[in-house]
């Protein structure tokens, strides 16, 4: 009998990993054929000097002189009302790691092409060929004259943190770096319809995580933000404890060690999964075993984030009596991706001019995709919508510019009639180009 399971695991991989290489010779072969995802294309047709009089010299001198008496209006006079900046120093590549800048240009890319196909927004890779913290805050700053926002993308914990927060202190436009407050957004999302689904109030449970990087601290810092009180923070020294240094590895440990673990536990990861309600994985693959989640409470919730390989497998989850499984896969039910937020969040906070992206726009995203899973539909394999689904980027769009609106960081104060015209004029893909 154990021979026959081991040989069909053994074959189930063997299975993954072929398919996972056809993936990868289809993947190069679009990328070498294409040679890259992305192209600068015009507005404008200049066919005769007429046009190119108005488009560029003389005509361009008097947009760049009420620019310059009105500087408010580069968003009326150019594209920057559309352009965010997909930045990255090629630190925490996906899976990769730190593969360079160079090596980390066709995800930026990709970033690029799902700002447009899913929310219509310009967005521009801009991969720098450096690591440090000062430089790449001064680089952005300088280049912000050019964008109405900055998404910052792939840097390395704790250094991102710094960076984002200096620069939400130096500049007017929405800085959002998506592997924290992307995934944090969408993770809530899912809980909040998973939670459902198993009968028991968020303030009620008690949550562990496991990986406190860019991700998961910013997971950590939102459901703290909510008034949970029993949350267990675990890295790879273990449980964070505020007693004990060695479990504390960077300066947002420390900061977040004030606010986790209210029984003082410590240990391994296993000592926290007993008895609790929720985990959250954002680490690394098959760290989570059966036994762990068997001791977790009754009708328990395994968000088993890492990627490629889950930190447990959800067949092993369910089996171990797991109640709902989300993954960052999407051969897995209830995938969650960031793709599901930034491209609504950006085309909701663009819309409105808004100066940040503040912590009410996170939370409005995130119940903005939650509620497109109706109650009557709500399923242990259906939690949170698929990323295809035309209404995520409006339904985030239009409540993250509502919340912005509200919490007085809109340069542009639209009604909520308003605010959906917009919208709905933004979101349409500008097909008709050069007519």
């Amino acid at each position: 009998m154990w021979v026959i399971k081991i040989n069909l695991k053994i074959y189930v991989i063997s299975m993954i990993k072929a398919e996972e290489q056809i993936v990868n010779e289809k993947a190069l072969n679009l990328h070498k054929q294409l040679r890259g995802k992305l192209e600068v294309k015009s507005r404008i047709k200049v066919t005769n000097s007429d046009v190119l009089s108005l488009a560029y010299n003389p005509g361009v001198a008097d947009v760049c002189k009420m620019i310059e008496k009105y500087p408010e209006k580069v968003f009326e006079y150019t594209n920057r009302w559309n352009n965010v900046a997909v930045v990255s120093d090629g630190s925490a590549i996906l899976g990769l790691g730190n593969i360079g800048p160079e090596a980390g240009l066709p995800v930026m890319e990709g970033k690029a092409i799902l700002f447009k196909e899913f929310g219509n927004v310009d967005a521009f890779p801009l991969c720098i060929k450096t690591q440090e913290s000062e430089k790449i805050i001064d680089f952005v700053e300088m280049l912000s004259p050019t964008f109405g926002g900055i998404n910052l993308e792939d840097i390395s914990s704790p250094r991102c943190f710094y960076i984002e927060n200096e620069l939400k202190k130096r500049l007017d436009i929405p800085v959002f770096h998506d592997d924290q407050h992307g995934t944090a957004i969408v993770v809530l999302a899912a809980l909040k319809n998973a939670l459902k689904i198993v009968n028991k109030k968020i303030e009620d449970v008690k949550i562990v995580t496991n990986g406190v990087g860019a991700a998961g601290g910013a997971i950590v810092k939102m459901l703290l933000s909510l008034g949970i009180k029993n949350i267990i923070s675990c890295d790879k020294n273990g449980i964070i404890n505020a007693d004990i240094p060695e479990t504390m590895l960077n300066d947002f440990h420390k900061e977040i060690a004030k606010y986790v673990n209210p029984d003082k536990l410590s240990g391994s990861i296993s000592n926290g999964l007993k008895g609790a309600d929720i985990f959250i994985g954002t680490s690394v693959g098959n760290v989570i075993t059966f036994d762990m989640i068997k001791t977790m409470a009754d009708n328990s919730i395994v968000f088993s984030l890492a990627s490629p390989i889950p930190e447990i497998e959800p067949e092993i989850a369910k089996k171990a009596g797991a109640k709902v499984v989300a993954t960052g896969r999407s051969d897995y039910p209830n995938q969650v991706n960031n793709v599901l937020a930034f491209p609504g969040l950006f085309r909701g906070a663009l819309d409105v001019r808004a100066r940040e992206i503040n912590e009410e726009m996170e939370l409005a995203a995130a119940q903005a995709i939650a509620e497109l899973v109706p109650d009557s539909e709500l399923s242990e394999n259906f939690i949170i919508p698929k990323a295809f689904d035309p209404k995520v980027a409006k339904n985030i769009a239009l409540k993250v510019a509502k919340a912005a609106v509200k919490s007085k960081v809109a340069k542009i104060c639209l009604n909520d009639l308003q605010i959906e015209k917009t919208i709905d004029l933004n979101l349409k893909k500008q097909d008709k180009e050069n007519e």
